[in-house]
C-alpha cells in the first residue's frame, strides 16, 4: 500500500493528496493564464481570482462533504477540519468556485462567460490529476471484483481494499476528464465551431455525463433520501449545459469563441 505521506519537512507531513490537488491547480492556472489574453483578460486577473477562490473552494468542498455525512461528523467534531485525510466533494468546490467567479467578475468588470470558458479546460485537467489523490487515500472506488488483471500492478495493489480488489472508479473518472480536456483544446481551436460560453457548456455536459455513469459504480456516494447526490447534480449540469447551448445558438449575435 502506498504511504499517504509523500515526505516530511520537520514535524510537517506533506501528503500525496495535497500534492495532487496543488499540481492540478498550478496546471489549471497556467493554462488559464495562457488563454486569458484571447478574451481580453490578464494573468493578474486569473491569479487574483485563484488566491480568493481556491481556499474558499476547498472550504466549500469540505463543508459540502461534511453536510452530507453529518451523521458521522456530528459524533466526531474534531475530524471536521481534517481535510488532509480526504473527504472533500468536488461538486461543493465547483459550486463555491462558480459563485466566487461571478462575484469576482462583477467587481472586476469582466465577462463571466469568458472567464468560465477560460477556466473550464484547466478545471478538467485539475480534476483528472486530483483523482490520484483519492487513489493514494484508497477512496472513490467501486464494488469488489475478483481481479484487476487489466491494470498495472501498482494500481492493483492499491485497489486491494478490505480483503478484495475494488473497481478503480477514481481511474475511470481521471481518464474521462483527461479525454475531455484534450477534446476541449481541439474543439476550441476549430474556426466557427464553438460560440462564447460553449467551452464551459461542453465541460458541464462532458463532466456531468461521465460523473453520472461513474458515480453509479461507487460504493461511497453521498446520499440524499436514497439518491446519489452527485448523480442528481450531474443531471442538472447536463440539462443546464444543453439548455445554455440551445438558447445561445438562437441568438444570432452570439460571437464565436475563436476571434
Amino acid at each position: 500500500m502506498i504511504d499517504s505521506v509523500a515526505f516530511r519537512i520537520g514535524p510537517f507531513a506533506v501528503r500525496w493528496y495535497a500534492l495532487c490537488i496543488m499540481t492540478g491547480l498550478i496546471l489549471a492556472v497556467y493554462l488559464a493564464c495562457k488563454e486569458a489574453p484571447r478574451k481580453n483578460m490578464t494573468s493578474d486577473d486569473i491569479i487574483d481570482f485563484i488566491l480568493i477562490a481556491f481556499p474558499l473552494a476547498i472550504l466549500g468542498a469540505r463543508l459540502y462533504y461534511v453536510l452530507f455525512e453529518w451523521s458521522y461528523y456530528s459524533q466526531h467534531l474534531d475530524e471536521i477540519i481534517a481535510v488532509w485525510n480526504g473527504g472533500i466533494a468536488i461538486y461543493g468546490g465547483l459550486l463555491t468556485g462558480a459563485l466566487v467567479l461571478f462575484v469576482f467578475s462583477y467587481y472586476r468588470a469582466l465577462n463571466p462567460i469568458h472567464f468560465l470558458d477560460i477556466a473550464a479546460p484547466g478545471v478538467l485537467v485539475a480534476q483528472a490529476i486530483g483523482r490520484w489523490g483519492n487513489f493514494v487515500n484508497q477512496e472513490a472506488y467501486g464494488r469488489a471484483v475478483s481481479n484487476l488483471d487489466y491494470l498495472p500492478a501498482f494500481i492493483r495493489r492499491q485497489m486491494y481494499i478490505q480483503g478484495s480488489y475494488r473497481i478503480p472508479t477514481f481511474l475511470y473518472e481521471s481518464v474521462w476528464n483527461l479525454v475531455g480536456f484534450v477534446l476541449i483544446l481541439i474543439l476550441r481551436r476549430k474556426p466557427r465551431l464553438l460560440k462564447d460560453g460553449e467551452v464551459a457548456a461542453f465541460y458541464l455536459i462532458w463532466y456531468g455525463f461521465g460523473r453520472f455513469i461513474i458515480e453509479g459504480m461507487r460504493t461511497d456516494s453521498l446520499m440524499f433520501y436514497g439518491m446519489r447526490v452527485s448523480q442528481i447534480l450531474s443531471l442538472i449540469l447536463i440539462v443546464f449545459g444543453l439548455a445554455f447551448i440551445i438558447i445561445r445558438r438562437q441568438k444570432k449575435d452570439t460571437p464565436y469563441y475563436q476571434r
